[in-house]
């Protein structure tokens, strides 16, 4: 097949959205079929264009992954704001959204067989929808975070006739496309409640590498070189810092333990909100920092935790589905996640993690407390973790399952009924 996969966010980001991005293509190129890339210049989760590339030029290369999986990319000029809020954001998706319009296009000569769009941005689902079209293409949104809701619900922008507005344009977006996927289950239920027909929605989840991150059978060298004694527990928290994540509660929850001596908190990553929050921790020996690491070392980070730490807004449970906890479970280590019962992320913690509600940082100090003193929980909930990871979040098994739907769209034939395994 020919996949055109527009969006966004794209390798070489290490995070969120475009480290998927980056793998799906990485794999559909590996299986024989003819992928190319409509993308912006990589920038998260620094909010700063990486050095190499220019915010303002078009740019084309050829990706090569390993010597099975090459794609080729075409960069889109983007505005990046070094403090994004929320106005500064949309003009961010918008430059993004007119600056690749042209490139886009111009793929109608190439005669994609699937026109893939990624959301965020929503704001290029007009230009897929109009290529597939021009191209007698097939068309496919998936989301990986619903912006929308997202941004009224944790108030980046304002509601009244701008809201009403923005959720019809949506509701009519999703209702042409020919297939819509998202990637948990309580965000297919999002799809029910926006209209989206039974027969488009697809359920297409994160994954984890469950080779490449897999727990150690020794200590991991971030022990070593950050000077952590033997008998230290680490509370990790690893990933993107931007400002709308509710991350305030981990340094409140650290204050909380302070007189906790051997336990550590460490925060591995980069992002808007990376300043402020070492300024909260100053003074704090309990806390450490690091980088965010590259890719090869990321299976040493997740190692080096005995208790995982996700925190979560409560205004965004459902509207997101956070991409770094597929990490932490294949990992297996012992989990806190901040998150409502009910929930995509309360329902995983409740099978094999603790949850704890969203910001309540005695609440979270309090569970990380008890499982640092409970050696034993922690490997009982980190056994769980591995397992739930092995047996939802294999990278090779939801590819080929969504290999089997793109098969099935482009031919017209029935849908597959998977089993997963």
């Amino acid at each position: 097949m020919r996949i055109l996969l527009y969006g966004i966010n794209f390798a070489p980001e290490l995070t969120g959205i475009g480290k998927y991005s980056g793998e799906m293509a990485a794999w559909l190129a590996a299986r024989g079929h003819d992928v190319q890339v409509v993308t912006a210049p990589p920038y998260y989760p620094d909010w700063r264009v990486l050095g190499g590339y220019s915010p303002w030029k078009y740019r084309r290369e050829s990706w090569c992954f390993d010597d099975q999986s090459r794609v080729r990319v075409h960069r889109c000029p983007i505005w990046v704001p070094r403090k994004p809020s929320g106005k500064k954001r949309l003009i961010h998706l918008a430059s993004f959204a007119l600056s690749s319009l042209p490139v886009a296009l111009a793929h109608a000569r190439w005669r994609p067989d699937v026109v893939m769009s990624v959301e965020p941005t929503l704001a290029v689902a007009p230009t897929a929808l109009l290529l597939a079209r021009l191209a007698r293409a097939k068309s496919w949104l998936h989301v990986q975070d619903f912006e929308v809701d997202a941004a009224f619900d944790m108030g980046l922008v304002g509601g009244g006739w701008f809201k009403r507005q923005a959720m019809r344009t949506e509701r009519a977006l999703l209702s042409r496309f020919d297939r819509v996927s998202t990637i948990s289950d309580r965000m297919m239920d999002r799809f029910a409640e926006k209209g989206v027909m039974d027969e488009a929605r697809v359920l297409f989840p994160n994954w984890a590498d469950t080779h490449a991150i897999c727990p150690l059978d020794k200590p991991s060298v971030f022990r070593h070189e950050l000077g952590l004694s033997s008998d230290a527990v680490v509370v990790l928290y690893s990933g993107n810092l931007g400002e709308k994540q509710g991350l305030e509660v981990l340094i409140e929850a650290a204050k909380l333990v302070a007189d906790e001596r051997n336990v550590v908190w460490v925060i591995a990553g980069t992002g808007s909100a990376r300043a402020r929050l070492e300024a909260m921790s100053s003074g704090l020996s309990n806390v450490r920092w690091l980088p965010l690491q590259p890719l090869e070392r990321l299976n040493e980070l997740l190692n080096l935790a005995d208790i995982h730490v996700l925190p979560q807004r409560a205004d965004a449970a459902d509207l997101v589905m956070p991409s770094k906890l597929t990490g932490m479970l294949a990992s297996g280590r012992a989990t806190v996640a901040t998150a409502t019962k009910g929930t995509q992320v309360g329902q995983v913690m409740d099978e094999c993690g603790v949850r704890v509600p969203p910001g309540d940082p005695r609440a979270l100090a309090e569970a990380v407390v008890e499982l640092a003193r409970d050696e034993s929980q922690r490997k009982v909930l980190g056994a769980r973790a591995r397992t739930y990871a092995e047996k939802h979040l294999g990278y090779d098994s939801i590819m080929t399952r969504f290999e089997a739907e793109l098969n099935a769209l482009v031919s017209g034939s029935a849908r597959p009924v998977l089993e997963e395994k």
